[in-house]
């Protein structure tokens, strides 16, 4: 039986072999030894003994073929950059939706959408799409896909396309059911595909089809590996992300519409920044999450760079009539990239980006709040570069009910008539005159129109009445200051520069008002009484429509622009109206970068706060160097207490000099003396150790209330390699963030305390 088998499957086997086994390379030639029954039979029978039968079994056991199983089908999608083009799987959480989602929908003839990649897409499951959902893409091409090849010079497999692999499979079934193998498939392109057996299936292209550029008929007839099933494939499935949204993040892009060296758009970057965060979630909360107190964060992108440089506003066609056609590369990344600074300055184009980026970050928490109904987390904003410097403007610029200063609750005021004069007694806990100023029919108004001695007259005594005055002077503009910017020349359109009066929204203007006072020469400027825009044009402040937990600065100018505005000093007390919480995070190389808390404590020169390796300890090199410090401190001060003591050995009388017993109230007095002598000296060095220690160690000091009362500048360290030369790498230093895990541990250890879960230590994960 076994011969009659041999001898019908011995034509269909012998043909691809005569026909392909000098051309093709050592993998085939080895699938044939494998795949030829013949090899295995004596020549002098016909039938294969049972000892043949065991040598066959012993030798390859592998090649004995299960039984048939249909094959597991793992769903991919494509992504295009520039001309190459790459298919990456979803997770399997994602594909098993997908999956399960066409089985239930295959005999109906509506489209099905299903959310993937925590649901910032949808597939459109019959149409093989993938959508995004809060940024503009192209839709990209998805596959159910089950069989795979790779060509010689490829570095990862390929998915078939599902016409082709239903047709592979339906060979292959054959095959393994009438354990028939060498099997050979052609198609109507020319192609042809042999099943040599289970584990080795190779396709071979016609010399047409062949790449023009090869330099050798051999590279033409070089066979692809095919492989059934994406477990028999080399391919990182990434995991699947968790359900529960414990915190939403958006991040502001700079300038340009590159975010790093590779000139990626902000929405590779965020994903990126994304995938660190979820990977740092894994090692560093791993037990809370497996408690189910940790879910993930959300970083969702905001582009305003295609809106300023569309065809909306069309400055570009503007910039471009006026370029001078040398040095063209140059020009225009000119043109498209360091020009954001200057149009952020103008005042067509800064309302153009404050008003996009405002109402895209509203668009895009509207939406999500609609595909995350159950949501009920708070909202964190990131700004990279230029982008931190326009949602500090937009911050500033919020308007809050519920702000305080100085210790005195106060509310701000949208219009004059927005609070009432009890609600502003009780603010100011004087609800007890309430009833004297309601008998001289006063409101709000008219008691900003009166005067100490008006007060005095009506009965209220001296304190009270200064901090009526006070509140007035501070919260409402008074008239004689409008008169006299008009008598200086400027108009009222447009606010004039230097005055606090830019950025001003004219639907704000009279709450803006109330927080101008004219700035002394001589007194450092008070941050909270002044617009954000000092020497900006007026622009009207929209409103988000959340108020920001904490706000985070990468590579910040802030520093910078409030200094070149005129502004000196931010006061202590100030903080954001609807934000209480401001992380500055630069690293020490970045050239556009500034320190924050030299405006606010300018007194003491204070160290920036070292954000820990997310590995938990210093990198090696900065470990090294403290040491060298430490070592170098230690040696001066021990040098220093042996020549004390030395000295004090070398003045000390020798004990045969000193007096008799019987005066050994005197002697005693002598050597307390000399003890003495020796405690300061012994002090002296250890205090100097102590102050060695103290300049290591960062000191406790209030930072203000624009980050609560913490520190609020935090420096990266650098790397060793960035160590030889910092002027080499000050470049890539300003675009390190989006795949800094530093970085990104500091936003989840600052989001998830606030949530009561501690960071757990690296040595624990």
């Amino acid at each position: 039986m076994s011969s009659s088998q041999g001898d019908k499957g011995a034509p269909s086997q012998a043909a691809p072999n005569n026909n392909t086994q000098d051309p093709f390379d050592n993998p085939t030639q080895t699938a044939g030894t494998f795949s030829t029954p013949d090899a295995q039979v004596p020549p002098e029978s016909g039938e294969a003994s049972p000892s043949s039968t065991f040598s066959f079994e012993m030798l390859d056991m592998e090649s004995v073929p299960p039984p048939y199983q249909e094959v597991q089908p793992h769903w991919f999608f494509c992504r295009r950059a520039d001309d190459n083009i790459s298919w990456l799987p979803f997770s399997r959480e994602d594909s098993d939706k997908l999956e399960n989602t066409l089985n239930s929908v295959r005999n109906k003839e509506e489209d099905v959408v299903v959310a993937v990649d925590g649901e910032r897409y949808d597939v459109h499951v019959k149409e093989r799409k993938r959508y995004a959902v809060y940024w503009e893409q192209a839709p990209t091409e998805v596959r159910r896909c089950t069989w795979f090849y790779k060509g010689d010079k490829d570095t990862r497999f390929m998915p078939y396309s599902e016409d082709f692999s239903t047709r592979l499979e339906e060979a292959y079934m054959i095959a393994v059911t009438l354990d028939e193998w060498k099997r050979k498939l052609d198609f109507p392109t020319g192609e042809t595909v042999i099943l040599h057996n289970p584990k080795l299936i190779m396709q071979y292209q016609p010399i047409g089809l062949q790449d023009d550029w090869v330099s050798s008929p051999s590279e033409q007839t070089r066979p692809r590996t095919v492989k059934r099933g994406v477990d028999n494939i080399f391919v990182e499935i990434p995991d699947g992300e968790p359900e529960n949204v414990d915190h939403l993040v958006f991040m502001v892009h700079g300038i340009g519409p590159a975010c790093d060296l590779r000139f990626r758009s902000i929405i590779q970057c965020v994903n990126d920044f994304r995938s660190a965060s979820l990977s740092l979630l894994a090692t560093h909360y791993k037990w809370a999450q497996q408690d189910g107190q940790v879910g993930r964060v959300e970083f969702l992108p905001v582009n305003w760079h295609s809106a300023l440089h569309g065809d909306a506003t069309g400055v570009d066609e503007d910039i471009q009539r006026i370029t001078l056609p040398s040095i063209s590369r140059l020009r225009h990344f000119t043109n498209d990239t360091l020009l954001d600074l200057f149009f952020y300055n103008s005042p067509t184009y800064c309302q153009t980006i404050v008003d996009t980026v405002a109402l895209e970050i509203n668009r895009l928490h509207a939406l999500f709040k609609q595909r995350h109904p159950e949501f009920s987390g708070a909202v964190s904003v990131v700004g990279h570069s230029l982008g931190s410097l326009i949602l500090f403007d937009l911050l500033t610029n919020q308007r809050n009910g519920s702000r305080s200063r100085e210790g005195v609750p106060s509310g701000e005021l949208s219009s004059k008539n927005s609070d009432t004069l009890e609600q502003t007694l009780i603010r100011l806990g004087l609800q007890q005159y309430l009833s004297t100023l309601q008998a001289e029919n006063l409101d709000l108004e008219s008691l900003a129109l009166c005067q100490d001695s008006d007060l005095r007259d009506i009965g209220i005594p001296l304190g009270p009445r200064k901090k009526i005055l006070n509140y007035i002077k501070r919260k409402w503009l008074p008239e004689d200051c409008k008169v006299s910017a008009v008598q200086q020349g400027q108009e009222s359109e447009v606010p004039p520069y230097g005055t606090g009066d830019g950025n001003q929204s004219p639907g704000s203007t009279s709450q803006q008002s109330h927080f101008h006072r004219e700035q002394s020469v001589t007194s450092a400027v008070d941050y909270e009484y002044f617009d954000v825009g000092i020497g900006q044009v007026s622009i009207d402040y929209p409103q988000l429509a959340f108020h920001p937990q904490t706000f985070f600065a990468f590579g910040s100018p802030i520093g910078m622009f409030l200094t070149v505005r005129g502004l000196k000093r931010i006061d202590p007390n100030y903080s954001f109206p609807t934000c209480k919480s401001f992380y500055n995070i630069y690293h020490p190389y970045d050239p556009v970068a500034y320190r924050i808390e030299p405006m606010i404590v300018s007194e003491v020169d204070v160290e920036p706060m070292l954000i820990p390796h997310h590995k938990g300890r210093k990198r090696m090199h900065l470990e090294l160097k403290d040491s060298l410090t430490r070592m170098s401190m230690d040696l001066k001060n021990n040098v220093l207490g042996s020549l004390r003591t030395a000295w004090q050995s070398f003045t000390r009388l020798p004990v045969a000099a000193l007096p008799p017993v019987e005066e050994g109230g005197a002697t005693n007095d002598r050597n307390a003396q000399d003890q003495e002598a020796q405690v300061p000296a012994a002090a002296d060095v250890e205090a100097e150790s102590s102050e060695s220690a103290e300049q290591t160690e960062q000191p406790e000091i209030k930072m203000g209330m624009l980050n609560g009362g913490r520190r609020i500048d935090f420096v990266l360290q650098e790397k060793p390699i960035e160590s030889f030369n910092e002027y080499l790498f000050a470049i890539q230093s300003h675009l390190c963030y989006w795949e800094s895990e530093d970085t990104a541990l500091l936003l989840l250890k600052e989001i998830y305390d606030k949530l009561g879960v501690a960071l757990e230590q690296p040595q624990q994960c």
